[in-house]
């Protein structure tokens, strides 16, 4: 006679062994993504860029398009050139989702160029604008983002007649 035999059992045994899969809190990823969001509203500011860069994995990748990623030098000084053109930058957190060991941030940034910008002549405007990342987190450092930032309509904010 034959005996039943589950393969359900040792996977559920494996999985009990393991532990739980813990999540971060809200909090939690607030406090591994907020210094990024400090050094983007005071990019010539080293102690945030400090800040920043300890969050981040050393092998962190920062995807702004499908054309590639940059690293954490090459991100650190594109947002130090934008505080020069933009002197006044705030990005503001606005919401945290957190998946698994994914936060997604739908930020919002504002400021007003100090002169011309994405070759728009200097009118004084502001402009608002939101974005929104995915940080995805290891070992409470972020190890790759990706980022969407309503630029097209900033410069529409920027051309706008008062």
């Amino acid at each position: 006679m034959l005996k039943h035999v589950s393969i359900a059992a040792p996977a559920f045994a494996v999985l009990i062994l393991a532990g739980p899969v813990l999540a971060m809190s809200t909090e939690e990823a607030r406090g591994i993504v907020q210094p990024f969001y400090d050094f983007l509203s005071n990019p010539n500011n080293s102690a945030a860029a400090d800040a920043a860069r300890a969050v981040f994995d050393p092998n962190w990748q920062s995807y702004y398009s499908d054309n590639g990623s940059k690293g954490l030098d090459q991100t650190i000084k594109a947002i130090a050139g934008f505080g020069n053109a933009i002197p006044d930058l705030k990005w503001t957190i606005k919401d945290i989702k957190v998946a698994g060991d994914t936060v997604v941030v739908r930020g919002e940034a504002t400021g007003t160029p100090a002169g011309e910008i994405f070759g728009i002549p200097h009118s004084g405007n502001s402009f608002r604008i939101m974005s929104i990342d995915m940080h995805t987190v290891k070992d409470g450092k972020i190890v790759k983002s990706y980022h969407i930032e309503d630029w097209a309509g900033a410069m529409r904010q920027l051309r706008a007649t008062q």
